[in-house]
């Protein structure tokens, strides 16, 4: 019990906090089975369709006469227009008569995005200008219904398909649901567990005990690691046979980046679990950490799109340093090299949160 490291006591600790997690099936789900739901429903959702159909509201029945002139309608069933090629998908536009009311209701629900008038002899357009969805409707729609003939089903000459590897929506979205999972593992593993366990003043009785405190937190930090390792690459594999994902870059640059984004989130985790022992507490100080980041570092869409003053800022969180180095590897086919900057900058980031935290840590 003299040596400088107790390798029974670092292993027993492990053991302890590794069944702690997989004793608990929300644990398993939460980690494990929420990510790859997440990753299919998201991936199915936004992959290319060969055909999209658009649903559009018209509430007169002067506007009836107008889609009457330019669209087809099999029996009693809606009028509709199909547009496009092989190139470019079809879109299919069913036009369902409604009165204000209720096209009102359909387009707050989403069912529509278009609302159809007449005013004129003229087709009359009700749309929210800043939803790009019912932009292209009307580009399209403006198009067919002022008596351009329906596109043919040839490929436009000078358009060509881009199929290049990482650019679809699925090769943006798994990096940065690796990101957000590695995030969420730590502030709630590491966080609250030690939260918890001050509350429950389990602490402060195992420091009562010749363990070593310093094992404790490094027992603790090596479980979530290795669950991290199980989670990701469950993941990745998932993503790979359904979605074809690859990694374009280095394996070694992905460990790295790996290691040093447990590392910066372990360390945050200390910092915000260092001192409460109220659990309520804690769920809001992971909240207030995690909620902003899972907005604006670009996990499920690109921060450009918020103001341009914020993206500085948005570009120094963990979060968004993590995400956008696992892209960079995923997609750009980045090395080694390029990635040792952001892997630095964010056990540094994890290394001095850490032993801040250290430093008031509250064992009882």
């Amino acid at each position: 019990m003299s040596s400088f490291f107790k390798s029974r006591q670092m292993a027993q600790l492990i053991s302890v906090h590794f069944k702690e997690i997989v004793r608990e099936p929300g644990v398993l789900f939460w980690g494990i089975g929420f990510p790859l739901l997440m990753a299919l429903g998201l991936g199915v959702a936004f992959s290319r369709k060969p055909e999209v159909v658009r649903h559009v509201a018209y509430v007169e029945s002067r506007t009836e006469e107008i889609i009457a002139r330019h669209a087809k309608k099999s029996g009693a069933g809606p009028y509709k227009i199909t547009t496009g090629d092989s190139v470019l998908g079809k879109t299919t536009f069913v036009f369902e008569k409604a009165s204000w009311r209720e096209a009102m209701v359909l387009l707050k629900r989403g069912s529509v995005s278009i609302v159809l008038a007449e005013k004129e002899g003229k087709v009359q357009y009700h749309f929210d200008p800043l939803n790009p969805d019912a932009q292209l409707g009307y580009l399209n729609l403006s198009r067919l219904l002022d008596g351009t003939p329906v596109a043919q089903e040839k490929p436009a000459g000078n358009v060509v398909p881009l199929d290049a590897i990482g650019t679809r929506y699925i090769d943006f979205l798994v990096p940065g649901l690796m990101a957000m999972g590695i995030m969420m593992a730590c502030l709630w593993g590491i966080s609250y567990g030690i939260i918890d366990k001050r509350g429950k003043k389990l602490l402060r009785r195992m420091v009562a005990t010749p363990m070593r405190r310093s094992y404790f937190l490094v027992s603790l930090f090596a479980v979530r690691m290795a669950m991290n390792v199980v989670e990701s690459g469950l993941l990745f594999i998932f993503a790979h046979f359904v979605f074809g994902i690859t990694v374009q870059g280095s394996v070694a640059a992905l460990c790295v980046l790996f290691l040093a984004g447990n590392i910066a989130f372990a360390g945050v985790s200390v910092f915000i679990s260092c001192r409460t022992s109220n659990t309520e507490i804690g769920n809001g100080l992971i909240s207030a950490i995690s909620m902003p980041m899972m907005v604006l570092s670009g996990v499920f869409f690109s921060y450009h799109n918020f103001p341009e003053w914020s993206i500085p800022v948005i570009r120094r969180f963990p979060l968004t340093l993590l995400a956008d180095s696992l892209r960079s590897v995923f997609i750009e086919g980045a090395g080694l090299s390029q990635v040792l900057m952001p892997a630095a900058v964010l056990t540094v980031i994890g290394v001095v949160l850490f032993f801040a935290g250290l430093r008031v840590f509250r064992w009882h």
